[in-house]
């Protein structure tokens, strides 16, 4: 991963291909992330990234590869990581270039706002066809930041949502074009930037008090 500054936004490229979530991901997010919070000028973060992915959803063939402890390890792991992004200090967008699929979406919904490309890409949440339930943040963080019917409609169709449809549902704030994104989204988070950085961590955590406790559930889905 990299980190672009653009004055006092930094904008953290995840990659060009699936950016699927396997220990080397989420190793790479979390150093992406020290550097940002621990850079005094920097004002807002961007996710985004090339190619035709944001993110693919979590690496199943990892996934597989874990025994049980290991597994649970690594999801709460991957929680904490999402934890963390939504109750950042600084203002947060994800720039969804293209497919944001399972964890991918999720890490999307952690922003504050999202923008998506107008031109490609879809969210969605294939877990119903994947055979697969949500743990309790990753639900709370789905229900909590998407409209019950929207939320709904996600979980137990698999829809799948293009940049205008995302709009119209209210899962992004905006759309752009791809040579855009990064733009809109600066564009996006400018009213919520020049905060101070511990009442911002404060009332984030406030706000998302009861969706943090459920990380403390532990274990695996089911």
């Amino acid at each position: 991963m990299e980190i672009e500054a653009r004055d006092g936004i930094r904008v953290i490229r995840l990659g060009d291909g699936p950016n699927q979530f396997d220990a080397t991901f989420i190793a790479e997010l979390g150093r992406a992330l020290d550097a940002v919070e621990g850079d005094a000028d920097a004002t807002a973060m961007v996710t985004t990234a090339s190619g035709k992915h944001y993110s693919n959803g979590f690496d199943l063939q990892f996934l597989g590869s874990l025994e049980l402890d290991g597994l649970k390890d690594f999801l709460d792991r991957t929680s904490r990581t999402l934890a963390r992004i939504l109750v950042s200090p600084i203002p947060t967008v994800a720039a969804m270039n293209g497919h944001a699929f399972g964890i991918g979406a999720l890490l999307a919904l952690a922003h504050d706002q999202r923008v998506q490309n107008a031109e490609r890409g879809w969210f969605c949440l294939p877990e119903v066809d994947l055979g697969m339930r949500f743990n309790r943040f990753q639900l709370a963080l789905v229900v909590g930041k998407l409209s019950r019917p929207t939320a709904n409609e996600a979980i137990l169709s698999g829809a799948r949502w293009d940049g205008g449809a995302s709009f119209e549902a209210g899962i992004v704030h905006a759309t752009a074009g791809p040579d855009d994104l990064v733009r809109i989204a600066s564009e996006l988070c400018a009213p919520r930037i020049g905060k101070g950085r511990d009442i911002v961590r404060t009332l984030k955590g406030d706000l998302y008090a009861e969706m943090l406790e459920t990380l403390d559930a532990g274990g695996l889905p089911g």
